[in-house]
């Protein structure tokens, strides 16, 4: 068999184990606007109660798309609402979920991962049933008053999450 005919027989064989039904995978992403909604929504609840945070709104792929520190906010707090919302965002569950589990068994943290932290104060943001992004707060006087603060931000789109 000549070269060619070898390497006919080659592309073709590769031909053959390509799936006939490849297709490109399909999702929804937050768009700024929507983010820019839920971070003032979010920063707004903590306001008016005198809390003085951060929020930070990251996407799909954990990339931060709104990161605001509030007026009079500790500058430690960015950084935090930043890890919450990356912890919630890549666990698929709210941040408070993961310091519930670290309570319960400390080990669970045993290997250590970037951004990760296991703090209340995030809650993922879905689509349906798909997590498209996650809400970080920071800054309150207890984990459960930020994740308060995120929530208002996620119902303030909740009709257009559907």
């Amino acid at each position: 068999m000549s070269k060619l005919a070898r390497l006919a027989a080659v592309a073709a064989a590769t031909a053959l184990a390509i799936p006939a039904h490849a297709q490109l995978i399909t999702h929804r992403d937050l768009s700024a606007g929507m983010a820019l909604t839920i971070a003032r929504t979010a920063m707004d609840a903590c306001t008016a109660k005198g809390y003085h945070v951060s929020v930070t709104v990251i996407g799909r792929n954990a990339e931060v798309i709104v990161q605001v520190r509030g007026d009079g906010a500790s500058p430690h707090t960015v950084e935090n609402s930043f890890r919450k919302a990356y912890t919630s965002r890549t666990f698929r569950i709210p941040s408070g979920e993961m310091a519930k589990r670290f309570k319960d068994d400390p080990s669970y943290f045993a290997v250590r991962l970037s951004n990760v932290i296991p703090a209340e104060g995030a809650l993922p943001i879905k689509a349906g049933d798909d997590v498209v992004g996650a809400v970080g707060v920071s800054g309150s006087p207890g984990g459960e008053k930020d994740a308060v603060c995120a929530q208002s931000g996620i119902d303030k789109v909740a009709d257009e999450l559907k």
